[in-house]
């Protein structure tokens, strides 16, 4: 299914946050698990992810760090903050209002 660009842009932010709810994390893992949160359905490149982090972070919803990888290469790894943690239940409580309303429409497919 292609997935409008609408929705995908309104969903990045929640789905980056609540990423790294689990757990500190660096841009190519963040692509490889949105896909594998999606099924296989999203498929996220550089260019989309990167300045959702930036906002993010200049928001000051993540901090971010460098750090080596195991190969010993430098990485950027991305961290959730007190301040993203609210914004991650304020996001989830704004789609579960959304799902809801989609779900109660006559064409909900069951």
């Amino acid at each position: 299914m292609d997935i409008g660009k609408d929705l995908v842009a309104a969903s990045a932010t929640p789905l980056v946050l609540a990423i790294l709810a689990e757990g500190e994390s660096y841009g190519y893992a963040i692509l490889k698990r949105v896909s594998e949160l999606s099924g296989g359905e999203l498929q996220w490149t550089d260019g989309m992810l990167y300045p959702v982090l930036h906002r993010l972070e200049r928001d000051g919803l993540v901090k971010a760090s460098w750090g080596e990888s195991e190969s010993g290469r430098r990485r950027k790894y991305y961290q959730l903050t007190k301040a993203g943690t609210a914004e991650l239940e304020a996001q989830k409580k704004q789609w579960q209002i959304v799902n809801k309303a989609l779900r109660a429409t006559p064409f909900h497919s069951k």
